[in-house]
């Protein structure tokens, strides 16, 4: 978690810098404050990071001498053949564009990405792939 945690400490320190840096060249006040809070918003996440390394027990990650067999082997299932993204993400794209057009859309991309959801949840209930 060490590593994790240097990483957001850099980018809490390069908003920071950038944040003064803007300030002196454009006076203005929205992007000041909006990089000055991702800057805030780094440090805490680093702030909560290294404070929880020194506490846990060290991951394989963080040791040097860690061989690569240690990690965890499961990360998890991830279907190969799936089609189902698909149209979650076109239902998710319907329901965003609603918000810009019209109403109905929004019920067409709900109705859509719930169906579609549906579909992803059972994918292995029925057909070619069932378990």
């Amino acid at each position: 978690m060490k590593v994790e945690g240097r990483i957001f400490a850099l980018g809490a320190a390069f908003f920071i810098l950038v944040a003064g840096i803007y300030w002196y060249f454009s006076r203005d006040p929205i992007g000041t404050t909006a990089l000055a809070l991702s800057g805030g918003l780094s440090f805490i996440v680093a702030f909560y990071v290294l404070y929880t390394s020194k506490r846990v027990f060290p991951r394989p990650e963080d040791r040097g001498q860690a061989e690569v067999d240690e990690a965890d082997p499961e990360y998890g299932f991830f279907s190969p053949h799936s089609w189902w993204p698909l149209p979650v993400a076109f239902g998710a794209f319907l329901t965003v564009l609603g918000l810009i057009f019209a109403v109905w859309v929004i019920v067409l991309g709900v109705a859509i990405l719930m169906l579609a959801i549906i579909g992803w949840m059972f994918e292995y209930y029925r057909g070619d792939f069932a378990q």
